[in-house]
């Protein structure tokens, strides 16, 4: 068993993988590979053609962020010690990969780990989506160090540190994909959004701790596939609070 696999999923995602998958390829030393949600763009041309050292998983359909994930980690059971999902339109750092795998390993009963993630477009601050771990208040309701509502904190090293949290980012998030496997992945009932959240609830609700490694940053565009002011986005949302 190999100790990890980034693995990307992608749909219709040509131009981010154009643009991001270089630095994920140069800085990762995990193997990597793309699991492609039928895309009806160029996205597996151009990864036969520029990127020959990235394995595809392709599917039949699309599937969403939940079911492409499982049907495509199911295809990697049993290779990997961990797996570390990440987006299309994320840029890595050097080492990152290494780094939440040596975080994994020298702690235990960590079921996902994600690292701090700063926007691309904005470097000196947080992103959306993840920012400086996430946690889930008395109502249920997710929020994030460095993201309240809409308000985003400068990065000034306050969340530099290792802490648990409640969820960890489906935007960049390292996976014990033994955990992963006993869960039976993401609820493909979600398609897109929350996901993660329900997942990581699963998960600590078996005993599995989930962890934030401010040590480790990756920068995210968001919305690349989905932007939040998509209605579809908001639709969404609003079919999870009615599951």
């Amino acid at each position: 068993m190999k100790s990890c696999a980034v693995v990307i999923l992608n749909y219709n995602g040509e131009e981010m993988l154009q643009k991001f998958l270089p630095s994920v390829v140069e800085y990762s030393q995990s193997d990597v590979w793309v699991i492609d949600n039928s895309s009806t763009d160029q996205s597996t041309t151009l990864l036969f053609r520029d990127f020959p050292q990235v394995n595809l998983i392709p599917l039949k359909a699309n599937f969403g962020y939940a079911g492409g994930y499982n049907w495509g980690l199911e295809e990697l059971r049993g290779k990997y010690k961990y797996y570390i999902l990440l987006n299309s339109d994320v840029e890595v750092t050097p080492e990152w990969d290494l780094d939440l795998v040596s975080s994994a390993d020298s702690k235990s009963g960590y079921a996902a780990i994600q690292p701090k993630i700063l926007s691309f477009q904005n470097r000196d601050y947080f992103d959306y989506a993840g920012a400086g771990g996430g946690f889930i208040d008395a109502l249920a309701y997710p929020y994030c160090r460095g993201r309240i509502w809409e308000h985003i904190e400068m990065d000034e090293g306050q969340y530099d540190d290792f802490i648990d949290v409640d969820w960890a980012s489906g935007a960049c998030m390292l996976v014990n994909a033994e955990a992963f496997h006993q869960m039976n992945g993401f609820d493909a009932h979600f398609f897109a959004h929350m996901e993660e959240i329900d997942l990581c609830w699963r998960m600590r609700n078996q005993g599995w701790k989930i962890g934030y490694d401010g040590k480790t940053k990756v920068y995210h565009v968001g919305g690349a596939t989905l932007a939040r002011t998509n209605p579809k986005n908001y639709f969404l949302i609003s079919e999870i609070v009615f599951l």
